[in-house]
């Protein structure tokens, strides 16, 4: 996993197609603008945890499995 630090109003892009803001942050909590191409689905984790689970019922999600490796740092 990449960890990037961003203050207000500042962007990370991916794969020069997703754009991710960070609109607010307050206390402990960041709200974030994310602009992507209507063919890729943009969800919080348990809504795309949902989706999963009444798709695939032979594919369970583990929530306290992570998505990917480690964090690599801050930057």
């Amino acid at each position: 996993m990449l960890v990037l630090s961003r203050k207000k109003n500042e962007t990370i892009i991916i794969d020069d197609q997703i754009t991710v803001t960070i609109v607010e942050i307050r206390g402990d909590k960041v709200k974030l603008g994310i602009e992507a191409p209507p063919s890729v689905s943009v969800d919080r984790r348990e809504v795309w945890e949902a989706k999963r689970r009444n798709s695939s019922p032979n594919h369970p999600v583990n929530p306290s499995n992570p998505i990917g490796p480690e964090p690599r740092g801050s930057y």
